[in-house]
């Protein structure tokens, strides 16, 4: 399925990277095609959550763009997601910090990734704490709030 094409525009600033439209040349970049592959497994309510949430253009999916892992690709719109369900409000501090650690160099990754191939990027946590965690380390993070169990 061909996704739609967007006008070209210049790459805009990692603050304002949520939905950037999809360069022309860009998109014909084989690594910029999405790949549909099955999800990771081994958490049944995270898949749930990553298929019904955005909603999943391909339930059952996660997609690969740039060689990076994506939970999701959104229906009707060129957004790739990112879902997090853990119990983050039941950890530690200290754990709390190291989660927010580890999955800020993932992040990372994959804004980078869904940018140069002119996808949005969105991540989906289940608490506000979590967010709000999220949001202390990088304000320009597009989160939002699941409500999703584990």
């Amino acid at each position: 399925m061909k996704e739609p094409e967007a006008n070209p525009a210049p790459e805009e600033p990692r603050a304002n990277r949520s939905a950037p439209p999809a360069p022309a040349t860009l998109e014909r970049r084989p690594e910029c095609h999405p790949i549909f592959v099955p999800h990771a497994g081994g958490d049944d309510a995270h898949d749930e959550c990553a298929d019904k949430f955005p909603p999943n253009r391909y339930p059952g999916m996660d997609v690969l763009v740039r060689g990076v892992r994506f939970d999701a690709l959104q229906v009707g719109v060129r957004m790739l997601w990112e879902i997090k369900t853990n119990k983050f409000d039941t950890y530690a501090p200290f754990i709390r910090r190291r989660e927010i650690e580890k999955e800020m160099e993932q992040l990372e990754k994959e804004q980078d990734a869904a940018a140069a191939c002119g996808y949005g990027y969105k991540i989906g946590v289940s608490t506000q704490a979590h967010k709000d965690a999220l949001l202390e380390r990088d304000r320009s993070l597009n989160i939002v709030v699941t409500g999703c169990k584990r």
